[in-house]
């Protein structure tokens, strides 16, 4: 009877490293949250440059013209309503991107490394109670949508300062990723459809 043990031990042992592996993840999510505060950081310099580009500080308005890659045959002395609405949604922009990395750390990390039990906190996000790989997956794929939409909003609102192809290009990427994600839920659907009956 001990023979067994001892030829189970080393088997045994191989999938607990394996499945303690996921904590080396950690400082990938780690690294994602030292993202989400240089976002943050880079929301509140913009959303200042705007402030005081209203106050009509010449200096924050050449600085956001130059963020957002905005040219005119008329030099600017002030804000107009293109520069505001490219800024604005430059900063929607960062805001989705945030909210990106916020579903990849917290929706990532419950997936594949430890759950956090959040069950009773107060501000569980509503997502997360069904949150599993595939889910993510979708939800992913959805908001990078947004952020293509966001862009290519953009550069539409400055399309004057675009060359043909950069326009068309943006707009086939933003299909592409758009029939992608259509792919994804369908996908998706499909398996849930299909998981049932295979249990029976």
């Amino acid at each position: 009877m001990s023979d067994p043990v001892k030829v189970q031990a080393p088997i045994r042992a191989l999938p607990n490293l394996i499945f303690a592996s996921r904590w080396l993840q950690l400082p990938l999510y780690i690294g994602l949250i030292a993202a989400q505060a240089i976002y943050v950081f880079h929301f509140w310099v913009e959303l200042v440059h705007l402030i005081e580009a209203a106050f009509g500080s010449e200096v924050a308005l050449q600085k956001l013209i130059t963020s957002i890659g905005y040219k005119s045959d008329v030099a600017l002395t002030g804000l107009n309503e293109t520069v505001i609405m490219l800024v604005v949604l430059a900063l929607i922009d960062v805001v989705m991107i945030s909210n990106l990395l916020i579903m990849v750390i917290v929706g990532g990390y419950e997936t594949f490394v430890s759950r956090m039990h959040l069950e009773n906190h107060p501000d569980q996000p509503e997502w997360l109670s069904h949150v599993n790989a595939s889910v993510l997956k979708v939800k992913l794929a959805t908001a990078i949508i947004g952020i293509s939409s966001i862009h290519l909003l953009k550069t539409f609102i400055n399309a004057a300062n675009y060359d043909v192809k950069v326009l068309m290009w943006q707009t086939i990427i933003h299909v592409v990723f758009l029939l992608s994600a259509m792919a994804i839920a369908m996908t998706d659907r499909l398996m849930a459809h299909t998981a049932p009956r295979d249990e029976h």
